[in-house]
């Protein structure tokens, strides 16, 4: 029954249609928690009219862009459901982004209102917006505005326009300004909540930003099957375990990086469980070493089904927890009905409901499609038999060394299964003699002995790697960089680090 509700709902045009429908069928039930605070799917509702009565006082309406960078708040998901509710196109940044990013993106979306937390975990966010010039600057951190809600127009009828800017993370260049509708992130969220099989019962986690593309995706996912999610304002593993156990928390994750500190932390626990009531770790964003699946399933207890998904289309593919152990380690699970995928010389290409409208530069959209439409993503990958998608690194993740090509995806599940080995990601350096040569980085896990680059290679070899493709270089850190959303390792900042050290 409640299966077929939800994938009654998710046919919604927009997502003020889907809170209203999901109000109206359960509103008494819970939908955001956090700490001794509950939201529930009625309430959500009400407030988010009354706040767009406040916006729409202020001058929101449709058309000009209403940009906010604040933290993952019951107050947040208010403020933008009621722009939702109002038709405004907005523009989610995340909180830790600073004046370079912050800056970027106001120019860029021509931004008419900004919303700040004000000081929030020590930097200003209200004097940086001030000092970057940008427009109709107020404070949503603990107060929202309100207003009565006769005054507001009729909400939008039809969810394909472009009402939603997002920011690639700009890890290489400027970030791209990702152009969205309320029915692709509702196609982006359905896939997410059908192929995870979800109930009622069930009580998920916000351990992410709510601005990355992954808020709507979650909301979504909530909406359509009427259990409410943990938000945690600031994400730390210790903390965030009391909470997990006190709601009860059934289904928790983000990516691969979250994956591997729950397994860290049961294994200070051998014997208990971490978490009681978890049944499923779920997540994407990052490759995940088929090691770490069998980990976490046999020490852990539960299942754990891994997706990809990218700014440009929040969910592509998604592991089922009914699927074989085979499936759910080494691939990212099938694409939904509605989600084309073909490959075009080792790239994977994508074309559906859930794709994004391109870019706010006409020039990179051109860029960015195929003519037939489908979007490059520049990841490569391959299609088994059943359909399963099995990526196999990026495009510009290629090693060339002596002219073959080398993936570094393969050598990094590899160096996964090592017990020295407690994070890993693998770059090509440049080298006049070869072109390029292969370098692992390595995170050790506390107490590992220490890693030398022959066990490493010895490792590598009894695995049956081929001697073209082993490092030639090893270089153990302290914590290998990563980004503030879903804790991607950020290669360039290695590539720059190394690249003029020679070894």
């Amino acid at each position: 029954m409640n299966d077929t509700t939800a994938h009654a709902l998710s046919a919604c045009r927009t997502l003020w249609e889907l809170v209203d429908r999901r109000a109206r069928l359960t509103p008494g039930r819970p939908v955001l928690l956090q700490g001794d605070r509950t939201l529930t799917f009625g309430a959500l509702r009400e407030r988010a009219e009354r706040v767009a009565a406040g916006l729409y006082g202020m001058g929101v309406r449709p058309g000009p862009v209403v940009a906010w960078q604040l933290p993952t708040r019951i107050e947040t998901a208010v403020l933008s459901f009621a722009l939702a509710r109002l038709g405004a196109v907005q523009s989610p940044v995340i909180p830790f982004y600073r004046d370079r990013e912050v800056g970027f993106a106001l120019r860029r979306s021509r931004a008419e209102f900004f919303a700040s937390p004000g000081a929030w975990r020590g930097h200003d966010h209200t004097a940086m917006a001030r000092r970057l010039g940008a427009k109709g600057v107020f404070e949503a951190y603990d107060r929202l505005p309100d207003g009565d809600p006769s005054v507001l127009p009729a909400p939008p009828a039809e969810g394909t326009a472009v009402r939603w800017i997002y920011w690639t993370s700009g890890t290489t260049s400027d970030p791209k300004g990702v152009l969205h509708t309320d029915r692709s992130l509702i196609a982006g969220g359905s896939c997410l909540a059908h192929a995870l099989r979800l109930t009622p019962a069930d009580v998920g986690s916000m351990a992410f930003p709510y601005a990355h593309i992954a808020g709507p995706d979650y909301m979504v996912m909530l909406l359509l099957y009427g259990f409410p999610a943990v938000m945690f304002e600031h994400f730390a593993m210790a903390r965030a375990l009391a909470e997990y156990r006190r709601h009860g928390v059934t289904v928790a994750g983000g990516s691969t990086a979250f994956y591997s500190m729950f397994l860290a932390e049961q294994r200070k626990r051998p014997g208990g469980r971490v978490v009681p009531s978890l049944r499923l770790l779920a997540g994407g964003g990052a490759p995940k070493p088929p090691a770490l699946y069998h980990s976490v399933v046999r020490e852990m207890g539960v299942q754990l089904t891994h997706g990809y998904g990218m700014t440009e289309a929040p969910m592509i593919t998604m592991g089922d927890p009914h699927d074989t152990a085979e499936n759910l380690a080494t691939t990212e699970g099938r694409p939904p009905r509605g989600m084309e995928i073909r490959i075009v010389d080792g790239e994977v290409r994508l074309r559906g409901e859930a794709v994004c409208q391109g870019y706010l530069d006409p020039a990179q959209t051109a860029a960015a499609f195929d003519p037939d439409g489908f979007l490059r993503t520049g990841d490569l990958g391959r299609l088994t038999r059943s359909g399963h998608l099995v990526l196999t690194g990026r495009l510009k993740d290629v090693i060339i060394r002596k002219g073959e090509n080398i993936s570094a995806r393969e050598i990094e599940d590899l160096l996964a299964t090592h017990p020295a080995v407690g994070d890993v990601a693998v770059i090509g350096l440049p080298d006049p003699e070869r072109g390029e040569l292969v370098c692992a980085v390595v995170e050790q896990p506390p107490g590992a002995a220490e890693l030398t680059l022959p066990d490493l290679v010895s490792h590598l070899r009894s695995a049956g790697l081929s001697v073209h493709k082993l490092p030639e270089r090893l270089e153990v850190v302290a914590a290998l960089p990563r980004n503030d959303t879903l804790r991607k390792v950020l290669k360039y900042r290695l590539r720059e680090r190394y690249s003029g050290t020679v070894k």
